[in-house]
């Protein structure tokens, strides 16, 4: 006699029953927001995809902002083409879903061994579905009916952007997104004041920019400097300081190395010229900083010492690419070098300030633990052993302060 097993219940499947309730969601007009998270795919510095739902010329589109670790990347896809890019996320790209909608919430999640679970819940109380109307200032860190942007000339009395000042809009959000990454990053705690100097200010768009992200947006309390050697600019910039009523800002006239402030949590220095890069980066790590941020100008110092290995020679017999080898041994070194000192740093493209093209960055934010810097001294070494390098500015002032012993 024999004796039929009984039948195995099919797995469920949580990656369709989770694409319907998303779709549900959307075709409701309850949908909130859906966030990828646990990112297992082979692009660099991918955290998390945050996808909403926008109206683009009078169409429904899903809007996916792409956040890396120092960017944001927005996409608008049509709804099915969005949703079926969402499908294709899970699980290949992405082990989490969550999917927050106005009546429900689910989320699901993919163990390493690929096992899917999906978890359901509804809300304490009915949310309420934001509008789709696509703002394209909507993803900005700033606001522009911010006060201090119509006393710097970027917006009117009406709190409109005035059109030449669009490029500068754009750089001061750029800004306050690469600070804004590189804070969540930190070891910077916002329950005490956060004391930040801004290095050649100049109008002081980026410094009262900081100050009232900190003040307004974080709701943390800033202590912010911003040096220029340019008295006028000073003045300029203490008067609207003074008339915005904005407490903790304050201007000075000076350089980097006149002003060495003894603590700091922020170092900013964009477009200090040649080795003045190298005295802010040195002061910000003397001060303590957390965040040092650089934009490099000029690379006199190392250029003219470099002697390029004959290989080399008919590359760099275009004085075009002979900068550009400059720039990069200058740069990487400093890189190198704030890592010898117990930083995570990146060198990347930055939006171009002041109409120029010197668009890049140096970041460095402080790891919570040092590391041990004898290895990366000796690549070092290495390094300027090849190009014939016998002086940096920066390693000479480390070195001078026993920072690199």
């Amino acid at each position: 006699m024999s004796v039929t097993a009984p039948a195995t219940k099919p797995a469920p499947d949580h990656h369709a029953q989770f694409i319907e309730l998303l779709q549900t969601s959307l075709e409701q007009n309850g949908f909130i927001k859906l966030v990828l998270a646990k990112y297992v795919g082979d692009e660099a510095e991918l955290q998390r995809v945050i996808i909403k739902a926008v109206t683009v010329k009078a169409q429904p589109n899903l809007s996916f902002v792409y956040r890396y670790k120092t960017r944001d990347i927005t996409k608008n896809l049509p709804l099915s083409e969005g949703v079926a890019t969402i499908a294709a996320l899970l699980p290949a790209s992405f082990k989490n879903a969550h999917l927050l909608a106005v009546t429900d919430e689910a989320q699901l999640e993919y163990s390493k061994k690929g096992k899917s679970s999906l978890f359901k819940s509804k809300p304490q109380q009915l949310r309420e579905a934001p509008s789709a109307e696509h703002n394209r200032e909507k993803n900005r860190f700033l606001e522009l009916s911010r006060p201090f942007l119509k006393d710097l000339g970027v917006t009117n009395a009406q709190n409109e952007l005035i059109p030449a000042m669009s490029r500068k809009w754009k750089q001061i959000n750029k800004f306050i997104e690469v600070f804004s990454h590189a804070l969540t990053s930190s070891p910077l705690a916002l329950d005490k004041p956060v004391r930040v100097a801004d290095f050649g200010s100049g109008k002081g768009y980026l410094t009262f920019a900081i100050h009232d992200y900190l003040r307004n947006t974080l709701k943390a309390e800033g202590e912010v400097t911003g040096v220029e050697l340019r008295e006028e600019m000073v003045n300029l910039c203490n008067a609207a300081a003074a008339k915005l009523d904005h407490p903790g800002l304050v201007f000075k006239c000076g350089d980097v190395r006149s002003m060495a402030p003894s603590e700091l949590d922020v170092m900013i220095a964009l477009h200090a010229c040649d080795i003045a890069t190298d005295y802010a980066i040195h002061t910000g790590i003397r001060s303590g900083a957390s965040i040092i941020m650089c934009s490099p100008c000029c690379h006199k110092q190392i250029r003219l010492q470099i002697q390029s290995p004959a290989l080399l020679k008919p590359m760099l017999q275009y004085g075009l690419h002979l900068g550009q080898q400059a720039e990069m041994v200058t740069d990487s070194l400093r890189a190198l070098f704030l890592e010898a000192c117990g930083y995570e740093t990146k060198v990347f493209e930055f939006i171009s300030l002041d109409h120029t093209n010197k668009n890049k960055m140096i970041l460095a934010v402080k790891r919570a633990e040092p590391v041990d810097p004898a290895q990366l001294l000796v690549k070092i070494e290495e390094l300027k052993a090849f190009y014939h390098i016998s002086e940096h500015c920066l390693e000479t002032l480390l070195r001078a302060d026993g920072y690199l012993a």
